[in-house]
Protein backbone atom coordinates (compact mmCIF):
# COMPACT_ATOMS: atom_id res chain seq x y z
CA UNK A 1 0.00 0.00 0.00
CA UNK A 2 1.34 3.46 -0.62
CA UNK A 3 1.63 6.25 2.45
CA UNK A 4 -1.36 8.12 0.85
CA UNK A 5 -3.80 5.62 1.63
CA UNK A 6 -3.37 6.13 5.44
CA UNK A 7 -4.04 9.76 5.21
CA UNK A 8 -6.84 12.20 3.91
CA UNK A 9 -5.38 15.12 2.31
CA UNK A 10 -6.50 18.70 2.24
CA UNK A 11 -4.65 22.29 1.62
CA UNK A 12 -4.74 24.85 3.77
CA UNK A 13 -2.96 28.69 3.79
CA UNK A 14 -1.62 30.07 6.49
CA UNK A 15 -0.09 33.74 6.30
CA UNK A 16 3.80 34.47 7.53
CA UNK A 17 5.70 37.49 7.64
CA UNK A 18 9.45 37.97 6.12
CA UNK A 19 11.00 39.97 4.86
CA UNK A 20 12.54 41.02 1.39
CA UNK A 21 15.98 40.41 1.14
CA UNK A 22 16.37 43.02 -2.22
CA UNK A 23 14.33 45.50 -0.71
CA UNK A 24 14.26 44.88 2.87
CA UNK A 25 10.41 45.16 3.40
CA UNK A 26 8.50 42.89 5.54
CA UNK A 27 5.45 41.90 4.07
CA UNK A 28 2.88 39.29 5.03
CA UNK A 29 2.29 36.13 2.35
CA UNK A 30 0.07 33.33 2.28
CA UNK A 31 1.80 30.09 2.26
CA UNK A 32 0.15 26.85 1.27
CA UNK A 33 0.30 23.79 3.48
CA UNK A 34 -0.62 19.76 2.50
CA UNK A 35 -2.50 18.64 6.00
CA UNK A 36 -2.26 15.05 6.17
CA UNK A 37 -4.34 13.40 8.75
CA UNK A 38 -4.94 9.67 8.99
CA UNK A 39 -7.22 8.02 8.77
CA UNK A 40 -9.87 6.37 10.97
CA UNK A 41 -9.34 2.69 9.96
CA UNK A 42 -7.08 0.88 7.57
CA UNK A 43 -8.02 0.03 4.41
CA UNK A 44 -8.91 -3.03 3.34
CA UNK A 45 -6.61 -5.75 2.09
CA UNK A 46 -3.62 -4.36 4.50
CA UNK A 47 -0.90 -6.81 5.47
CA UNK A 48 0.83 -7.31 8.77
CA UNK A 49 3.27 -4.97 7.66
CA UNK A 50 1.24 -1.88 6.60
CA UNK A 51 -0.74 -2.64 9.59
CA UNK A 52 2.29 -1.55 11.94
CA UNK A 53 3.13 1.31 9.53
CA UNK A 54 -0.52 2.38 10.08
CA UNK A 55 0.00 2.59 14.02
CA UNK A 56 2.93 4.53 13.89
CA UNK A 57 1.10 6.79 11.45
CA UNK A 58 0.50 10.85 12.44
CA UNK A 59 -1.02 13.77 11.52
CA UNK A 60 1.39 15.99 9.74
CA UNK A 61 1.67 19.09 7.35
CA UNK A 62 4.03 19.74 4.00
CA UNK A 63 4.79 23.32 3.02
CA UNK A 64 3.97 23.19 -0.73
CA UNK A 65 5.17 26.99 -1.80
CA UNK A 66 8.87 26.67 -1.75
CA UNK A 67 9.29 30.63 -3.52
CA UNK A 68 7.82 33.96 -2.65
CA UNK A 69 7.84 37.08 -4.93
CA UNK A 70 8.09 40.47 -3.39
CA UNK A 71 4.25 42.43 -3.56
CA UNK A 72 6.37 45.73 -3.96
CA UNK A 73 5.99 47.00 -7.72
CA UNK A 74 9.88 48.50 -7.83
CA UNK A 75 11.43 45.20 -6.95
CA UNK A 76 9.46 42.22 -7.47
CA UNK A 77 12.38 40.06 -6.34
CA UNK A 78 12.03 36.09 -6.12
CA UNK A 79 13.60 34.74 -3.16
CA UNK A 80 13.06 31.06 -1.62
CA UNK A 81 11.40 31.37 2.06
CA UNK A 82 13.39 31.40 4.56
CA UNK A 83 12.92 29.03 7.28
CA UNK A 84 14.04 25.68 6.39
CA UNK A 85 10.70 23.63 7.94
CA UNK A 86 9.05 22.11 5.18
CA UNK A 87 7.49 19.32 7.71
CA UNK A 88 5.13 19.79 10.65
CA UNK A 89 4.06 17.04 12.73
CA UNK A 90 0.86 17.90 14.67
Amino acid sequence: MDERDYYNEKQETKTAHYPCPKCRQHYEFQIRWLRRSRKKELPRGASDLDRAKFAKARDYMVRIDDMLFCPNPRCRAKFEIPNSQTVVFI
